[in-house]
């Protein structure tokens, strides 16, 4: 692709149409194979607080009452799908960055899980059971931007690797995959890390008066909006676009292509770091096995997202999508009560039919432009 002709993605391409079809499609055969579950029913209070409602039976007893309600289509549901989905998406619009310059990045989830650990270990020593507790309010930003910082770290590290060594990414961040779930493991021990300040849970876990979590989707939002504003609104995005589709002719055109490739690695970097964070306030713990096979689902999300492991196509909206359509597939796998262990079978056969898909897009787009 020549610098001079950057692909500039529109909002809501065709490609995205179909996304959102297959969510649609997806969404509508696990609300009718699903099947129904029974739901505690809750009521608010004079005092606004939720409370379960009780029943007195023929025979006296008090009984909880249940609402029976879809299996896949309630609001716990779709808050507990978003939620799940916020963790992978948040990545998935990193690493489509690196995709659309033609890189890739294997450490994603060794970067999330050593932010995550760092970033509760300093949130430890100011947490109940720490040093600091009386600065709980000063460890909970220290601790968002050690979490946040590890991962901008972690990126740096993989970009400057690659860009002054010019060695393959695939081979510098198969490296630092192992080197940096090596460090989280070394620096915890293998023992959980846990006892935050309880404001950065109250924050993250804040729930809505029907007990939904939304922050993490809110989290996702913003990332995914920023995301798009970088790749379809600003010079960068387009350069980026431009050293995927051609590095050569970026090169000559004087992009500094060695810029770009550390900056999206930074990227990447940071939306796992953000992730990383998102997911202390939410569980409250972190361990040296947290992320653990998040590569897969990440890369996953990218390419079902439309982005091509060549270089210079995709988008963070795609992004989403497709970890929308990721995460959809493991929860109705749970819904219709397949064994678990066809997840991850499952999940590689949707990445090879992706990229099999965007292979045979690239070859008819090609014999288009050659017999037009």
């Amino acid at each position: 692709m020549s610098p001079n002709r950057v692909h500039t993605p529109r909002p809501v391409r065709l490609q995205e149409a179909g996304l959102l079809l297959v969510i649609a499609v997806i969404g509508l055969l696990l609300s009718i194979f699903g099947g129904s579950v029974n739901l505690p029913r809750f009521e608010s209070d004079t005092n606004g607080e939720r409370q379960r409602v009780f029943f007195v039976n023929a025979e006296g007893e008090s009984v909880a009452a249940v609402d029976s309600k879809n299996k896949f289509f309630n609001a716990q549901n779709l808050a507990q799908l978003a939620k799940d989905t916020s963790f992978i998406a948040i990545m998935a619009v990193g690493m489509t960055i690196v995709i659309i310059a033609g890189q890739i990045d294997l450490s994603v989830g060794s970067t999330y899980a050593l932010a995550s650990v760092l970033g509760g270990l300093v949130l430890h020593a100011f947490g109940p059971d720490g040093d600091r507790a009386a600065q709980g309010a000063l460890g909970a930003w220290l601790g968002s931007a050690v979490c946040v910082g590890t991962g901008l770290a972690c990126g740096a590290l993989n970009g400057s690797l690659i860009t002054a060594l010019r060695v393959h990414p695939f081979i510098i961040t198969l490296g630092t995959m192992a080197v940096f779930r090596g460090i989280a493991f070394v620096t915890t021990e293998g023992q959980s890390v846990g006892g935050f300040p309880p404001g950065l849970r109250s924050i993250i876990r804040w729930e809505t008066q029907n007990g939904l979590s939304l922050i993490p989707l809110v989290v996702m939002l913003f990332v995914a909006a920023a995301g798009a504003v970088l790749l379809s609104r600003m010079t960068t995005g387009r350069r980026i676009y431009a050293v995927g589709g051609n590095e050569l002719a970026s090169k000559y055109s004087g992009i500094r292509v060695g810029q770009i490739k550390l900056g999206v690695f930074l990227a990447s970097g940071l939306a796992a770091g953000i992730a990383a964070l998102v997911s202390l306030g939410y569980y409250g713990a972190a361990t040296s096995g947290d992320g653990q096979g998040y590569e897969l689902k990440v890369i996953a999300a990218s390419v079902v997202g439309g982005a091509s492991l060549a270089g210079g196509k995709g988008s963070a909206l795609g992004a989403i999508l497709g970890a929308l359509i990721i995460q959809m597939i493991e929860s109705g796998i749970v819904i219709l009560g397949i064994d678990q262990n066809y997840s991850q079978i499952i999940i590689g056969t949707v990445v090879v039919v992706a990229v099999v898909f965007d292979q045979l897009n690239t070859w008819w787009i090609r014999r288009r432009l050659l017999n037009p």
